[in-house]
């Protein structure tokens, strides 16, 4: 007789999926933070370079070099030399502080009753804010001569500080505070004229006015160019 042995045959044991940790959701905050900082660098070694040597004369290189990143970073962030200007222009108008001053300048045509604390204000807000952005205007102006893109965006940014003086005169206008006899149309082009990077240039820098001198005398030439 054949004894046939068998072994038992041991219980399978359950294969218990191991948890793997769930993924956190993905948190972009840092990499914004750095994308901003590397582009204010960047900013601010073409404005130092734009100034330095002028604006034909500074390469996309020599800023890349000046801020340390890669020429491909700034033709992504900023598309090359005129949006780096566009850029610089565009936080020059914001003026100090955390509110731009264009929020900061609605806000007091509409807080304010007497018009003449309005266009005071407006005044400061300009000895604030062309410091900033007429050295650029005027940069601008003359690398436009020569470059297509400059001119094209000399004319981009006067059509839009004349939009923004329109704003600001219509305001002006519907409050009934204008001097009978000059439309919200000339006050448009009378404030885009005490706005101009050339009256800066001409009071400031030629003729070395201060900048808090230069916006009392512009809130002066407006009082006594739009108000009864």
């Amino acid at each position: 007789m054949i004894c046939i042995q068998y072994e038992k045959m041991a219980p399978k044991r359950k294969r218990v999926k191991s948890k793997r940790p769930s993924k956190r959701p993905y948190d972009a905050s840092a990499r914004r933070a750095q994308a901003l900082q590397t582009n204010a660098g960047v900013l601010e070694a073409a404005r130092r370079l734009f100034f330095e040597s002028g604006y034909a004369a500074t390469t996309i290189a020599s800023i890349a070099a000046a801020a340390a990143v890669s020429v491909e970073t700034i033709y992504k962030a900023f598309g090359g030399k005129p949006g780096l200007v566009r850029a610089l222009a565009g936080r020059a108008l914001e003026g100090e502080g955390s509110v731009p001053a264009e929020r900061r300048s609605d806000a007091l045509r509409k807080a304010a009753t007497d018009p003449r604390d309005i266009l005071a204000g407006w005044g400061r807000l300009s000895a604030e804010v062309a410091p900033r952005i007429s050295p650029l205007l005027l940069l601008i102006r003359t690398a436009a001569a020569s470059d297509p893109a400059m001119g094209a965006l000399r004319v981009e940014l006067d059509e839009k500080r004349l939009a923004r003086m329109s704003h600001n005169a219509r305001g002006l206008h519907r409050a009934g505070h204008l001097r009978p006899g000059v439309s919200a149309r000339v006050a448009s082009e009378v404030m885009w004229t005490y706005s101009s990077p050339e009256l800066y240039e001409l009071l400031v820098v030629q003729r070395g006015w201060s900048v808090h001198a230069y916006g009392r005398f512009i809130a002066g030439a407006l009082i006594a160019a739009l108000l009864p």
